[in-house]
């Protein structure tokens, strides 16, 4: 009796597994009806394009004077006060790469920095970091410049402020 209850209740819940099942035609049909939304939708704006030609006439215009002034940057930077641990001196505005609790990584990278034309420095902060400068100038529109060409290597890099 107890061995036909065991037999009877693998069998309910196997049936109960199998008919939980989703069916592969409902995907497909689901998969079907956005593709068909997809292609109309596509198809509509097409069909519903004109094309407008218009013709311009050359008119004279007046020479416009111009005046050339010096971009104004509102970037953010940091300030901090820094001690320099290896290089050969910080200006006003430099763009900071990395930050290492540890000396030794700062001067890894320092090294990768240096190997690609770069004249790196490492500073150290009063919390003891040790920031890797890939560039150091006196203006801050430089500064800004050379941060966002360094960004597509390094993403986090940001200005220190003297």
């Amino acid at each position: 009796m107890k061995n036909y209850f065991v037999l009877g209740a693998a069998f309910c819940v196997a049936i109960s597994m199998i008919s939980c099942k989703s069916s592969e035609s409902a995907y497909k049909k689901a998969y079907e009806k956005a593709k068909q939304q997809r292609e109309t939708q596509v198809a509509e704006p097409a069909a519903n394009t004109t094309t407008t030609t218009t013709v311009v006439q050359p008119t004279t215009v007046a020479p416009v004077q111009t005046v050339t002034t010096a971009p104004t940057v509102n970037e953010n930077t940091r300030s901090e006060n820094v001690a320099l641990v290896n290089g050969s001196g910080l200006k006003a505005y430099s763009v900071v790469v990395g930050s290492f609790s540890i000396q030794a990584n700062a001067e890894n990278l320092q090294q990768k920095l240096n190997g690609n034309g770069y004249a790196a420095q490492i500073v150290k902060n009063p919390q003891g970091m040790f920031r890797v400068i890939a560039s150091t100038f006196d203006d801050l529109n430089s500064a800004v410049s050379s941060r966002n060409t360094l960004r597509n290597q390094y993403p986090d890099a940001w200005l220190l402020r003297k």
